[in-house]
C-alpha cells in the first residue's frame, strides 16, 4: 500500500473509514477490520492521480490500461522479480476495485482507449490480481496476504461496497442503494 500522507485524524480520512465501515456493514453482513482499514487506506491514497496511475514501465511511462499493467507484472515479460510481480498485481486489483465501485463510467471509457482492454474481464482479472499477491504469504507479506485473499473471493461484495461509499458521494443512503440508482 501507499504511503499515506493524509493522516489518520484528517477529516477526509474519517469520513472514509465511516462510509466503508457501514458499506461493508450493509452489503458483506460483517466489518472485518483488516479489510476495513485496507479500502479506506486505498480511497485515501486514491485521492492523488500519481497513486492511481502508480505503475510506471522501465522508461518511466505512467501505465494506465490494464493490458499494459499485466504485462508489466508478468516475471515472464516485464517484471524484474517476484516482488514487482506481486506489487503490480496488487495494484491492478486495487484499481479494478477502485473504478469498478465508485466509477464505473471510468472503465467503460478506458476500454475504449485500448483495444486490448476492450475483452478485459473486470471481476475476473481483479480476483486473478488479488489471487496472485495472496500467494506471497511470507514475511513481509503475511499480514496482508489473508487481506487480499479475502478481496480476491469476495470482490463482488467489496464492489457492491463502493458503490454503496460512491452513493453517499452522491447524497443517497443505504435506502437508495437498495432501490437502485444511475451510478
Amino acid at each position: 500500500m501507499m504511503q499515506n500522507e493524509i493522516s489518520g485524524e484528517h477529516p477526509i480520512w474519517m469520513y472514509f473509514g465511516k462510509v466503508v465501515h457501514e458499506a461493508l456493514k450493509d452489503c458483506v453482513g460483517v466489518t472485518e477490520e483488516d479489510v476495513e482499514v485496507y479500502i479506506t487506506c486505498l480511497l485515501v491514497d486514491f485521492l492523488h492521480r500519481d497513486n492511481v496511475f502508480a505503475i510506471r514501465d522501465r522508461a518511466g511511462r505512467t501505465l494506465q490500461s490494464i493490458a499494459e499493467m499485466l504485462a508489466e507484472g508478468d516475471v515472464r515479460l516485464n517484471a524484474d522479480s517476484f516482488d514487482r510481480e506481486r506489487a503490480v498485481h496488487r495494484h491492478i486489483g486495487d484499481f479494478l476495485l477502485f473504478w469498478s465501485g465508485l466509477f464505473p463510467e471510468f472503465l467503460r471509457d478506458m476500454k475504449l482507449q485500448d483495444i486490448r482492454d476492450c475483452v478485459l474481464d473486470v471481476n475476473r482479472q481483479a480476483k486473478e490480481s488479488y489471487h496472485i499477491a495472496s500467494t506471497f504469504d511470507h514475511e513481509p507479506f503475511a499480514a496482508e496476504a489473508k487481506t487480499f485473499r479475502k478481496l480476491s473471493t469476495q470482490f463482488e461484495s467489496y464492489q457492491a461496497s463502493l458503490m454503496l461509499v460512491r452513493a453517499s458521494f452522491d447524497g443517497h443512503g443505504s435506502a437508495s442503494w437498495h432501490r437502485g440508482f444511475d451510478a
